[in-house]
């Protein structure tokens, strides 16, 4: 399953979303250098013009739709910034676009979904809920399901953050990214796997969305319970596509506390001025607390998203 990628559809992934999207900056960290003793950057998603990373593979599956599919519309289950990628890539082509979301979703990805033309559903209690309903939907309605983790398109598109870092930074030795249902994951890792086979992947994810890190330590998936967390763009189980993305596409996976993560948020703001959510603050917590076993330098960590509530930012902010 992993290996079915190629970089050339990354490599194509790239030509194509590239006037739609914006090419977010590598940042170095003086502070996070100085820890790991070589050169660290942020690669910052949370200035993708959605607010997150999703964007991009959004952005390619909806280019690549036949036409006949975008005239029955498409429809996804997100946490938030999945359908926000969708949303914004829906209105582009003029597709018309139903999204699922938890209803404790942020009201910063709902409002902004909305805002896009889409259809919201907010109906559902949590993530795996608001998938199953969107499936059920599309089904009725003859619509495309876009999967917010997987699906070939939709991972050659997440693939091209690796794209854009290699770009800048080829003798990359470390890539630390916020794993939740593998898509970003999955594109990064098909690309460097094959291109630059030497460069360490890490993950990170919050306790309390730990599919991924339960599933590879017992060898098989494991379904985790729906807790509540900062990083609720990392919710969710994973089923074994993202089990054999996370075999083959992780050298060491981390976890972080909700403190931890809150810590983080607030570190990102002061030291960085970087305004991040907990989904995409967890790879840089993971370097900044010494979490991750072995970082060789030059260093990259994703920081996949910035869509966080204001009161819940400042709340942060305040207790950290």
């Amino acid at each position: 399953m992993f290996s079915a990628l190629r970089p050339t559809d990354v490599l194509a992934a790239g030509d194509r979303i590239r006037p739609f999207i914006a090419r977010t900056p590598l940042l170095r960290s003086d502070a996070l250098s100085r820890l790991a003793g070589g050169d660290v950057y942020l690669k910052l998603e949370n200035q993708q013009t959605t607010g997150s990373f999703k964007l991009r593979g959004a952005m390619n599956v909806l280019a690549t739709l036949p036409n006949d599919a975008r005239e029955r519309g498409v429809v996804a289950s997100s946490a938030g910034n999945h359908g926000l990628g969708v949303a914004y890539a829906a209105k582009h082509f003029g597709v018309r676009a139903t999204i699922f979301v938890p209803s404790n979703a942020p009201a910063v990805k709902r409002d902004g979904i909305t805002a896009l033309g889409a259809t919201i559903d907010t109906s559902q209690p949590h993530y795996d809920a608001a998938m199953d309903a969107a499936k059920e939907f599309a089904a009725e309605h003859g619509a495309t399901f876009i999967n917010p983790c997987l699906g070939e398109m939709l991972l050659a598109g997440q693939g091209t953050v690796a794209l854009e870092i290699l770009g800048e930074l080829p003798d990359l030795a470390t890539l630390v990214l916020n794993v939740g249902g593998g898509g970003l994951l999955g594109g990064c890792a098909s690309l460097l796997r094959a291109v630059a086979p030497g460069v360490r992947i890490v993950g990170a994810q919050s306790v309390n969305t730990a599919a991924m890190s339960k599933s590879l330590a017992a060898g098989r998936v494991v379904e985790i319970d729906n807790l509540p967390t900062l990083a609720e763009g990392l919710a969710g189980q994973i089923d074994d596509e993202a089990f054999d993305i996370g075999e083959h596409g992780l050298d060491e996976i981390v976890t972080l506390s909700e403190d931890e993560i809150a810590q983080t948020i607030a570190w990102l703001w002061r030291t960085h001025e970087q305004k991040v959510e907990g989904a995409g603050a967890c790879a840089a917590g993971a370097v900044r607390l010494g979490k991750v076993e072995r970082i060789a330098t030059p260093a990259v960590i994703v920081v996949s998203g910035g869509n966080i509530d204001d009161a819940k930012f400042e709340k942060i902010l305040k207790g950290a």
